[in-house]
């Protein structure tokens, strides 16, 4: 068993977890239940943490969760085929006349 990950949040840990285990990594979440011992025991060894079970998928592992948690890169502008509407990088879809962007 390995520590590969540590977050505040036990959403972010879930998250990794799915990540690893639909890659084929064998893995755990720790400490999801030890809030209610916040005050009593120092915050940060509250966190959650995710293990790995085989200490060989380290690397693969670290790679993965470093690319999820890589922020995405802005979209550019663009203008809608149809009509013609400048639109923002992150809409997926025109505003106006509705149809996806290509």
């Amino acid at each position: 068993m390995r520590k590969i990950h540590t977050a505040a949040s036990i959403i972010e840990i879930a998250h990794l977890r799915n990540v690893l285990v639909a890659a084929g990594i064998a893995c755990q979440i720790r400490n999801d239940r030890l809030m209610g011992a916040l005050g009593e025991i120092p915050f940060v060894d509250c966190w959650p943490e995710l293990w790995l079970e085989n200490e060989r998928d380290a690397l693969t592992a670290k790679g993965l969760i470093d690319e999820e948690l890589r922020p995405a890169a802005p979209s550019a502008d663009w203008t809608c085929p149809s009509c013609g509407a400048p639109l923002a990088g992150p809409f997926s879809a025109c505003w106006h006349c509705r149809p996806p962007r290509d």
